[in-house]
């Protein structure tokens, strides 16, 4: 299933009846996804940078750089130093990312039964945590000694935790069917 701009758009359509929308802009949509990874312990340059091209592969965007605010002596952190990658996607790579995650990448990885509901956050944000980024397609297999992990966040315009739930349903992302027990 691919997950389009118009469909995006159908939400209004599909959610208004259950939400009582009256006006097609009260209706959430999909306003950005943001890619980070940390670097973690490492102090190689080599590693930063391999972490850098990986991310920039995946996401077909150049990661911004996020540095160390103040220094911390118990982690031996300096400020200035590099912690992480990040890259905020909107518009068409967003939506090229979205569908490339849903229909390659999530069915790739290891025991995938489904994302839990219970990492919609109260203001209808979804965050996804990978253990290892050897899912996309774009990394190359014979580098699997350096692996990462990676965080990614889809960031919506709507009010709650059952709109969101409703509106990821809507767009395909495959959530699991919570049980009561």
């Amino acid at each position: 299933m691919i997950i389009t701009k118009e469909k995006q758009k159908n939400a209004f359509d599909t959610l208004k009846g259950e939400f009582g929308y009256s006006n097609v802009m009260a209706a959430p949509r999909l306003q950005k996804i943001v890619v980070s990874s940390g670097v973690g312990k490492a102090r190689d340059k080599n590693r930063n940078k391999l972490v850098a091209d990986r991310l920039a592969r995946i996401t077909g965007q150049k990661p911004s750089e996020r540095v160390a605010k103040q220094s911390i002596a118990s982690f031996k952190l300096r400020e200035g130093e590099i912690v992480g990658y990040q890259v905020t996607l909107r518009g068409a790579r967003m939506q090229d990312f979205l569908d490339k995650l849903v229909n390659i990448a999530l069915p790739r990885t290891r025991d995938f039964r489904g994302l839990s509901v219970k990492s919609i956050d109260a203001m209808g944000n979804y965050t996804i945590g990978i253990r290892e980024n050897s899912i996309f397609p774009e990394t190359s297999e014979e580098d699997l000694k350096d692996v990462f992990g990676l965080s990614i966040t889809l960031v919506t315009t709507a009010t709650g935790k059952q709109e969101a739930e409703a509106f990821y349903r809507h767009l395909g992302l495959p959530l699991k069917v919570e049980t009561k027990a």
